[in-house]
């Protein structure tokens, strides 16, 4: 059995480092609390064009990331071979918040489809970037959008001559030139327009490949990818080449020891506790201290650890399950990712809540469990941020038990007109991305919960519920984790 050797200190360690959970993996944290997985180095990697994740899964960190220098020098130092030096000229096509010197907002967006073809618009942001990095004084450099679009689509070989240029003053530089594209859901309000959208930036994504050093690396999420019509020119190499944006266990685990043990008044404490385990030495890179290999990468080392902080079990025995195991598995979507936000959200309510004196280790196993709840609540408002419409389709579901019959589905939608209500709202343009297959009926929306990681069908053709979903969502299971309340609409 897991002895205790961490004392209440790291209950205060817990809550002093993990950010709250607006923070995690979506702005940039001190950059000491900089971690990267090892499947995230390919995606950083200078000549990846796609990058996917679900959301919190640090798309738009690592967007916000590689455009400073000293997290640059950083990912250099940690994953050399993705090309990323602190000299990485970096510019940005697109992001979440409005940025017009740069990229158009969406409402010239809107405007510019009526005039011209999205792959003109996203070459003409693109070709804004270069002149600002070479030839900041050129006339495109103040003009406006339409101006810009217009200008690049008339004279399509004064272009090609200044990226040329631009590539070869790269070249003999030996340094890239990385323009970053993130937050596409923000190009529109409907699929239609934002596919199209989506559809000419990859087209230029591809374009750019000819190049040496100019590099194009859009991040969306997989709903964002999928009904794309990717029918152009070779966009097959796009989707093969695509890297996925996934936490597994031990690089979630990861991520907290990085946390922990870079905490300002008890990291180092953390450290040497963690030296009674492993006795394998932290690396101090300037002001950072970078985990030992085996606590980022085995298994069996992470669970002594965290089990050294929460004891073995899940209660009173095995027979609840392990700590170690448990918290990520019920925190994954239906598709098995979890979020990092998630992850450390749930950790941070368990530390906080009350210490049992009668229990022999810092955090308590039903602290635990009040932390995945506090994670739902958290997943639920992210989805209702994205996707509004997938509240009012789970709100007359609450109450009932997971997994749930597609009739007992259909019953609830019916009894609320649910599926009525909410094309009335799509068709008054009160919906923002609804769902896509909404004409479908409920076969049709059952399948865009589903895509979304919501819902996932099982063998016996009814419908379950991860509980990073469930709990926040209203839904009871048998022996699972108690839900919270959400009710229906009359």
């Amino acid at each position: 059995m897991t002895k205790n050797i961490f004392p209440e200190f790291v209950r205060g360690c817990i809550q002093k480092a993990l950010p709250d959970e607006t923070a995690v993996y979506n702005d940039s944290p001190d950059l000491r609390y900089t971690f990267i997985p090892k499947g995230h180095e390919k995606a950083l990697h200078h000549d990846t064009m796609l990058v996917e994740g679900i959301r919190g899964a640090g798309k738009s960190f690592w967007w916000t990331v590689l455009q400073k220098k000293e997290y640059r020098r950083l990912i250099n130092y940690l994953a050399p071979k993705s090309g990323i030096t602190e000299d990485t000229r970096v510019s940005v096509g697109f992001g979440e918040k409005s940025d017009p010197d740069n990229y158009p907002g969406k409402d010239v967006l809107k405007k510019l489809l009526t005039e011209f073809e999205p792959r003109q618009i996203w070459r003409s942001i693109v070709f804004k970037q270069i002149l600002k990095a070479y030839k900041p004084d050129h006339s495109f450099c103040k003009s406006k959008w339409p101006e810009i679009v217009r200008a690049v689509n008339e004279d399509p070989e004064e272009v090609e001559r200044n990226i040329g240029e631009a590539d070869k003053y790269q070249t003999e530089k030996k340094q890239s030139h990385l323009i970053l594209f993130d937050a596409l859901d923000r190009t529109a309000d409907d699929w239609a327009s934002m596919g199209k959208l989506i559809r000419g930036l990859l087209q230029v994504v591809l374009e750019f490949r000819s190049y040496r050093y100019i590099r194009l690396k859009t991040f969306l999420r997989p709903d964002h990818i999928d009904g794309v019509r990717m029918d152009f020119p070779d966009s097959s190499k796009i989707l093969n080449e695509k890297v996925k944006l996934y936490w597994n266990r031990t690089e979630l685990y990861g991520l907290l020891w990085q946390y922990l043990g870079n905490e300002t008044e008890n990291g180092e404490l953390f450290r040497n506790e963690c030296w009674k385990i492993i006795p394998e030495q932290w690396t101090l890179y300037e002001s950072t201290w970078i985990l030992p290999e085996k606590l980022r990468n085995e298994e069996n080392t992470q669970k002594q650890v965290f089990h050294s902080i929460t004891g073995p079990w899940m209660g009173k025995d095995q027979r609840r399950g392990f700590p170690y195991t448990w918290l990520p598995n019920h925190l994954g979507d239906s598709m098995g990712q979890v979020s990092p936000r998630s992850f450390l959200a749930a950790l941070r309510v368990a530390a906080e809540d009350r210490l049992r004196q009668e229990f022999e280790y810092p955090i308590y196993y039903e602290s635990i469990k009040k932390g995945v709840q506090e994670a739902s609540k958290i997943r639920v408002r992210e989805m209702q941020e994205d996707y509004p419409w997938v509240e009012n389709l789970m709100k007359p579901l609450a109450g009932l038990n997971a997994p749930i019959a597609f009739n007992d589905i259909n019953i609830k939608w019916k009894e609320y007109k649910t599926l009525e209500k909410l094309k009335d709202e799509v068709t008054g343009s009160e919906v923002k991305l609804p769902p896509k297959n909404l004409n479908d009926g409920t076969e049709g929306v059952i399948s865009d919960l589903i895509a979304l990681g919501v819902f996932s069908l099982m063998s016996d053709k009814r419908y379950n519920m991860p509980d990073v979903y469930r709990v926040g969502y209203g839904l009871g299971r048998k022996g699972g984790i108690k839900s919270l309340a959400l009710q229906p609409e009359d």
